[in-house]
């Protein structure tokens, strides 16, 4: 194999494919990126065994077809500290040589036949959307998605389509994320009209690059979800059992509904959480007509307050939030304004920004 690269193009690349590559492995070849040459085109495909890559490289010359496997961290590391613009990579027998104008590196390549195969996007999808739109819904709800839960559905993302809509949902049992996004047509066969994504693969998704107008191709094979937005193509293993009926968590029934300014809510919570002590690791909002205070309180520290005119006729209600869950939906919010919805102190907290996002927080104890 011989090839020419934009060391830019190539770098961008990289970057996405080796975001997968384990750190840790009992298997070597999963620390390494595969690079394959043929014609006029250059694909990279990295993969964990759970998610795996394909991507297109832009900007080569090919002067030799070939197939390489090389360490990713290696390759990423020398091609992200190139002065060139432009590097040719060359392999002869089993080592791989990487030029520059003033700079050669030869590294061992691994054994391509060991290198796990990583399906690839064939046939027609099954639902298709904009990068945009995807990216969007991804951004609103991914946040909530359980960090290594032992109920393996919580670390991932819901997807469930009915009709052009998909809805996005994520929770880790204190909050819970919904988001929707439309779709360019009807969708066709999705397994019962729902399956769980691993929250990796959503952040994969996330930070693919391109216009936002582009379309993702999306397909579901067996155990599988596999998604095509040019130049790249992931496939991800689906994660196996049941989400929570979310829609039976919902509240319906609240009396308290107050519309707020996203940013000024923004800055008031974080100001209120800079003196919220270590052991409620809360803060407190007093709902009252005509106002709505923050505040916390530390032993050890002191006071903080901050108020906030409000437009409210009702009861008044004191109920307490943990902040950081406030910061990360207020601060994906696209909208000047959203919707807060209460009950009483020991229900959830109900955000909504537009027909968008759907957000509920329990309240913690003060």
């Amino acid at each position: 194999m011989k090839v020419k690269f934009n060391r830019s193009a190539l770098q961008e690349a990289l970057n996405l494919v080796t975001s997968i590559t384990p750190a840790r492995t009992p298997k070597d070849i999963l620390k390494c990126v595969r690079v394959t040459a043929s014609g006029d085109t250059v694909r990279l495909c990295a993969t964990d065994l759970e998610v795996g890559i394909h991507y297109r490289v832009a900007q080569v010359e090919v002067e030799r077809d070939g197939d390489i496997v090389a360490p990713a961290d290696k390759l990423a590391a020398i091609v992200r500290e190139s002065i060139d613009d432009v590097i040719e990579i060359e392999v002869t027998e089993t080592t791989i040589h990487i030029r520059g104008s003033d700079s050669h590196f030869a590294i061992y390549a691994h054994d391509v036949s060991q290198y796990p195969q990583v399906p690839d996007f064939e046939g027609a999808a099954d639902v298709e959307l904009t990068l945009g739109a995807l990216q969007e819904a991804i951004d609103l709800c991914l946040f909530a998605a359980a960090r290594e839960s032992t109920r393996y559905a919580l670390n991932g993302v819901l997807w469930e389509v009915e009709g052009k809509k998909l809805t996005l949902v994520a929770t880790d049992g204190r909050r819970l994320a919904k988001a929707t996004a439309t779709l360019q047509a009807a969708a066709g066969a999705v397994p019962d009209g729902r399956v769980i994504v691993p929250a990796k693969t959503m952040g994969l998704l996330d930070r693919i690059g391109g216009d936002e107008s582009q379309l993702v191709a999306v397909r579901f094979v067996g155990n599988q979800i596999v998604l095509a937005c040019d130049p790249v193509v992931v496939c991800s293993n689906l994660v196996e059992g049941n989400f929570p009926q979310y829609r039976d968590i919902i509240p319906k029934d609240y009396d308290k509904k107050l519309t707020l300014p996203t940013e000024a809510t923004l800055s008031a919570v974080r100001r209120a959480a800079l003196l919220a002590g270590d052991d409620s690791k809360g803060i407190r909002l007093a709902l009252k007509p005509g106002a709505m205070i923050f505040s916390s309180r530390s032993p050890e520290t002191g006071d903080a307050q901050i108020d906030m005119a409000v437009e409210y006729k009702g009861e008044p209600l004191d109920i307490g939030f943990n902040p950081q869950f406030l910061v990360d939906v207020l601060r994906v919010m696209k909208s000047d304004t959203f919707e807060l919805h209460l009950g009483q102190a020991d229900r959830p907290g109900l955000f909504k920004c537009g027909q968008k996002l759907l957000y509920i927080v329990m309240p913690v104890n003060l």
